[in-house]
């Protein structure tokens, strides 16, 4: 069975906006969940304007309540949010989130660079506060929602390096594409399929930073590891301490291709039942206190 480090749900559907998938309900996920064999998964709340309609820490907990052992509640706080500056008080929202039961902070998607000043109050607090953080990533500002990094991934690194303690699950495109160097800049934008020829910096800063940890959901988490099957059993075994697994199942029919991938590798004995279990569930149970 899986713990999911990475869901969504909306207790009641907004609308169907251009770009944008329309958001399951707890009662659509929940089917999946039994057919893809997760126990029990992460709901972290959307609240950023530039995704989708925002949606409140209080409804995740809501639906959390509801289904209390299906559901684990993240809790999230825009970086501009109260003062819209790099002085605001952000830590007292997040201990109550904390005491409320939330075990995570994100997915944090606004769409501004790692070190904008605002951002780093954010990872501040964070760290204060001793929660674990999912960020999602972008190549560009504008038109976009996700942090934004350079190429090689700086802004990150020097989040790692001045936040130590803060446990960073790194997601999305222009993230996990960098598990091998790239092509071209553009890459980032999307899922390169080429095999790796050699690491990419995803792997350097997994080796130079123990706070990194890896959220493998959605179409990027996976690509990093189809893209070169070789290589990706080296990757889950190296640092199958810091790797979960994670579905980011938004539409009530969106494929989680990385069930079957990582038992085929199981079954193949290309990583260990011990490797697996980890990867799929005791790592979260670990990170969340569960």
């Amino acid at each position: 069975m899986f713990i999911d480090i990475h869901g969504h749900a909306y207790k009641k559907l907004g609308p169907k906006q251009d770009g944008h998938i329309h958001f399951v309900t707890p009662e659509q996920l929940l089917p999946r969940y039994d057919e893809l064999g997760i126990e029990r998964g992460c709901l972290l709340p959307i609240i950023n304007p530039e995704v989708y309609v925002p949606q409140s820490n209080e409804e995740i907990l809501e639906i959390c309540e509801r289904f209390p052992d299906r559901f684990i509640p993240f809790c999230n706080v825009d970086p501009r949010a109260l003062t819209n500056s790099p002085e605001a008080p952000l830590d007292y929202l997040l201990r109550y989130y904390r005491d409320q039961g939330c075990r995570g902070v994100g997915e944090v998607m606004p769409n501004l660079p790692f070190l904008d000043p605002r951002v780093q109050n954010l990872f501040k607090h964070v760290e204060a506060v001793g929660l674990p953080l999912t960020f999602d990533i972008s190549a560009r500002i504008g038109g976009d929602y996700g942090l934004y990094d350079d190429p090689g991934l700086p802004q990150l690194e020097a989040s790692l390096r001045r936040f130590p303690k803060l446990i960073i699950l790194g997601h999305g495109p222009a993230f996990w594409a960098e598990i091998a160097p790239l092509e071209t800049p553009l890459d980032r934008d999307g899922y390169p399929s080429y095999p790796l020829k050699e690491e990419g910096v995803v792997p350097k800063l997994f080796r130079r930073y123990p706070n990194l940890w890896g959220d493998l959901s959605a179409g990027s988490g996976y690509n990093a590891l189809a893209r070169d099957p070789d290589y990706a059993v080296r990757f889950l075994n190296e640092f199958q301490d810091r790797l979960l697994f994670g579905s980011d199942l938004c539409a009530a029919d969106q494929p989680v291709p990385q069930v079957a991938f990582l038992q085929k590798l199981k079954a193949e004995g290309k990583i260990s039942e011990a490797t697996f279990n980890k990867i799929a569930r005791e790592n979260a149970i670990r990170l969340l206190g569960l």
